[in-house]
């Protein structure tokens, strides 16, 4: 049986396997009228619990962030990755400089040295994924629903536990 450590570091990795390779993600936050959600772009570094995205100070994710840390982060493509956490703004220019490059000055119009941008760093609480690719266990869950054998949950999601 694995303990609560080692569990951590297996659903860690799993998320981590899932993500890799998904450059952008949506990004939900809570802003005065309800929930927003828009793409980001992941920055590149192996998943290890914690995301990070990069902004302007302008933006009403900015500001979303500021008034309210908790967010949500979808990614999609072969599987299905939805992960809650909590958000906050980091202002550090070894970081930004770390993760630019040349698509960032055409899209922020400009340098990592800007000072009106800043980087989101999303510390994963917990995570729900769907592993599309098990194609094995979707068919003998889909079975069991349309032979009246098995419950109305498919089972094909597994919520864990990030923290």
């Amino acid at each position: 049986m694995l303990n609560t450590h080692e569990a951590n570091q297996e659903a860690i990795e799993t998320v981590r396997d899932i993500i890799k390779g998904i450059d952008v993600a949506m990004l939900t936050t809570m802003s005065s009228e309800g929930l927003v959600s828009r793409p980001m772009s992941t920055q590149e570094v192996e998943f290890d619990g914690d995301l990070w995205f990069m902004t302007k100070k302008e933006t009403s994710v900015y500001q979303e962030i500021l008034q309210q840390s908790n967010v949500n982060v979808a990614y999609v493509h072969k599987s299905y990755v939805s992960i809650r956490g909590e958000a906050e703004i980091v202002e550090d220019q070894a970081k930004l400089k770390e993760f630019w490059n040349d698509s960032y000055a055409k899209f922020f119009g400009g340098s990592y040295d800007d000072p009106s941008l800043v980087l989101i760093k999303i510390k994963a609480e917990t995570a729900e994924y769907w592993e599309t690719g098990n194609k094995t266990k979707m068919v003998k869950s889909l079975f069991k629903k349309m032979t009246g054998k098995g419950s109305d949950d498919i089972d094909l999601n597994e919520t864990v536990d990030l923290k």
